[in-house]
């Protein structure tokens, strides 16, 4: 009898394992469009201004400007009953605070180059996104998982930010140059953020 009652209740806690309903969102960061505070959320139709690289310059680096840009997720899990919500929420952002521009270097020219750095953030925050929902997370693999496509995509972006600023010899090549512009507007023009 005891056998038989132990059967019943493991098979009973395996059916609500198994019947345990997970339903899994991957959604975006609502854009701040007034562009308060020291992060802007990237926002296809805003591009940067000169106003938003709000740190001090770095006398010493050869560079023009400095655009702090990346992307990055929350988490949320919660459990109720048999069920578990994941929520995955996306960002891209632009850290004011952390990008810096030299007086004597503002240009439309140079702008757009900073501009570029951050719509590089988004295409591969979109890249993470396509990732993320192609995944079948579960309660026990979502942390790992989650971890491991971030590193992932963050090694991606650090590689193509290098090869852009490398390549361009940040902006200097205007041939170059221009050439990363047209690719990157084909990448933009091609995202799908659903």
């Amino acid at each position: 009898m005891i056998k038989y009652f132990l059967s019943l209740i493991l098979f009973l806690v395996s059916c609500s394992i198994a019947n345990a309903q997970l339903t899994t969102t991957i959604q975006w960061q609502k854009g701040n469009t007034n562009n308060a505070g020291d992060t802007i959320f990237y926002d296809p139709y805003k591009k940067l201004t000169w106003d938003d690289f709000k740190d001090s310059p770095e006398r010493k680096s050869i560079a023009a400007a400095i655009t702090e840009s990346g992307f990055g997720y929350r988490l949320e899990m919660q459990t109720r009953n048999s069920k578990t919500d994941i929520v995955i929420t996306v960002l891209c952002f632009f850290n004011k605070m952390k990008s810096w521009v030299k007086p004597n270097t503002k240009s439309d020219y140079a702008l757009l180059h900073e501009q570029h750095h951050f719509d590089l953030s988004y295409i591969e925050a979109c890249l993470f996104f396509q990732k993320l929902k192609a995944t079948q997370f579960t309660v026990e693999n979502c942390s790992s998982l989650l971890e491991r496509i971030n590193d992932e995509c963050y090694r991606d972006l650090k590689k193509m930010q290098n090869e852009y600023d490398g390549q361009t010899k940040n902006g200097q090549l205007k041939n170059i140059q221009a050439a990363w512009n047209k690719k990157i507007d084909l990448q933009l023009a091609g995202i799908s953020t659903n």
